[in-house]
């Protein structure tokens, strides 16, 4: 998993599918010092027989249009694998090298846009819309431990016998969950989807509050798979580490997540070789509205482009149908928090992408603009969380940038659920993200009637200013802004009591 380095990474809108230009439309802050030239170029121009995915955008989001734009995917010569028409995008593959062409020119009264989601060619190939799917492997891999956009890798913390290890977790101190928990732990009634690389289904901290009937594998070309095993964890333990910050329960064992008694729901964007394909982050946000859930995390940027730029075809064409996604998901009361990324960059000033794309035999080193985003963090209305260390101060790989951040959380050394039963300690962005979603949950329980935007708008109120402060080792653009809000720390660091107020 491409967790952000680089991170293993809303609002109400009045329809589900807005105009291209509305939902890539930037979060504000200072972009005065990057650039307006055009972002380099790179091609995806697959030959003939190397099997691609791609996503298709209809220029309306209802069943009709959908289903002209399926019937342009197959006489183009792909295949459909899932429709979405609530949002009006279709996942194909194709093994043509002209399909995008001759989709527009099939589908010409109904495709928007069409972009190619990778630069790979795709393992996870379908002859139909009906094939099974399912990766064919559960439970845990001890030896393939993958890192995700960028987080360290866990260090091993030995367990104890009682929820004692709850004093080593300097992090729910910082953000007050601590003395949230004694107004609530939560409600059962609330349901965080994990949008990550599984959850350990028996690990004796989590099994409680995993909703198995919630749970989906959406890693089998961007379809939903309910089958058993599917969504837990295979690679990587980064998933588990997640969902044990957000709700690891009271019960006498190991640590206590924020919010220990709502519910999760592992919902598996990751895949065996650790990416998170722009299929499997909108399979994730659609299931989490069909479920009902309240809140997701979203550890993880979508590969393989760290940034994706709106003067790139392909590349604008899947920001469109994320952002679709997002925010149909946001329409049904989900609200989402999502890692800020671990590059260490101020996104209001940054001109360049190294990394990018991931699951190229090599990156193609590029020059990127303002209209260049880390999707999810970057999409309006998603919370983007930033990452700091126990003294207060940013960690050093965090991602930053005034008008970009919302809030602030612990993301250094974070002791947290690893699987077979154990704990460990991880450092990232991503470790900074499920804080603010057990926030959340919190205040969904207290205050159940609220909207995702209240949620927001009362998360950035209840934040605890904090001033600028240098870096950890000084890495990175300096902080610019007011101790109300600000680049490092947004409007501040969480605070789960106020949450619960």
């Amino acid at each position: 998993m491409r967790l952000k380095n680089r991170h293993w990474p809303l609002r109400p809108v009045a329809c589900a599918v807005a105009s291209l230009g509305m939902l890539l439309a930037g979060t504000g802050g200072a972009a005065t010092a990057a650039s307006n030239d055009a972002s380099t170029p790179v091609p995806v121009n697959p030959p003939d027989g190397t099997v691609m995915s791609y996503v298709v955008n209809a220029g309306q989001a209802n069943p009709g249009q959908t289903r002209k734009v399926e019937k342009a995917v197959t006489d183009a010569g792909g295949v459909v694998v899932q429709s979405w028409p609530e949002i009006g995008v279709v996942i194909a593959q194709s093994d043509r090298a002209a399909f995008r062409d001759r989709l527009k020119a099939t589908g010409k009264n109904a495709v928007e846009s069409v972009g190619a989601t990778r630069t790979a060619e795709v393992t996870d190939k379908v002859t139909g819309p009906q094939v099974p799917w399912g990766p064919g492997a559960s439970g845990w891999n001890k030896g393939k431990n993958k890192p995700i956009n960028g987080d360290e890798p866990s260090t091993l913390v030995p367990a104890e016998s009682t929820d004692s290890m709850e004093s080593q977790q300097w992090d729910m101190a910082q953000i007050k969950s601590d003395l949230a928990n004694k107004v609530t732990d939560g409600s059962r009634k609330v349901l965080v989807g994990v949008l990550d690389s599984g959850i350990d289904p028996n690990h004796p901290d989590l099994k409680a509050n995993i909703s198995v009937a919630d749970s989906v594998n959406c890693t089998a070309g961007g379809r939903p798979d309910q089958r058993a095993g599917g969504w837990y964890p295979t690679t990587s333990d980064h998933g588990t580490h997640v969902a044990g910050t957000i709700a690891a329960a009271r019960n006498g064992v190991g640590i206590v997540g924020v919010a220990p008694n709502v519910r999760l729901a592992s919902v598996k964007v990751v895949n065996d070789n650790g990416f998170i394909y722009p299929e499997y982050a909108i399979c994730g946000f659609m299931w989490a509205a069909q479920r009902g859930m309240d809140v997701t995390n979203n550890s993880y940027y979508i590969d393989p482009f760290e940034f994706w730029c709106d003067d790139q075809p392909d590349q604008a064409a899947v920001r469109e149908a994320v952002a679709r996604a997002v925010n149909w998901s946001n329409a049904k009361g989900v609200v989402s928090a999502a890692a800020a990324g671990n590059s260490s960059v101020d996104f209001t000033i940054n001109t360049k992408d190294d990394g990018s794309p991931n699951d190229a035999a090599a990156p193609t080193p590029r020059t990127i603009n303002q209209g260049c985003k880390d999707i999810p963090t970057q999409i309006p209305g998603v919370v983007a969380v930033s990452s700091v260390m126990r003294t207060g101060q940013l960690s050093y790989f965090s991602n930053r940038g005034l008008g970009e951040i919302d809030v602030a959380a612990p993301g250094s050394s974070i002791l947290s659920t690893i699987p077979n039963g154990k704990y460990g300690l991880k450092s990232g962005t991503s470790m900074a993200s499920p804080h603010v979603a057990g926030v959340l949950a919190l205040m969904k329980s207290a205050h159940p009637g609220m909207t995702p935007a209240q949620m927001v708008a009362k998360l950035r109120a209840d934040a605890t200013p904090t001033p600028c402060s240098a870096p950890q080792a000084g890495v990175g653009a300096a902080c610019v802004g007011t101790p109300e809000l600000n680049s490092y720390y947004g409007y501040g660091i969480v605070n789960a009591l106020k949450a619960v107020q």
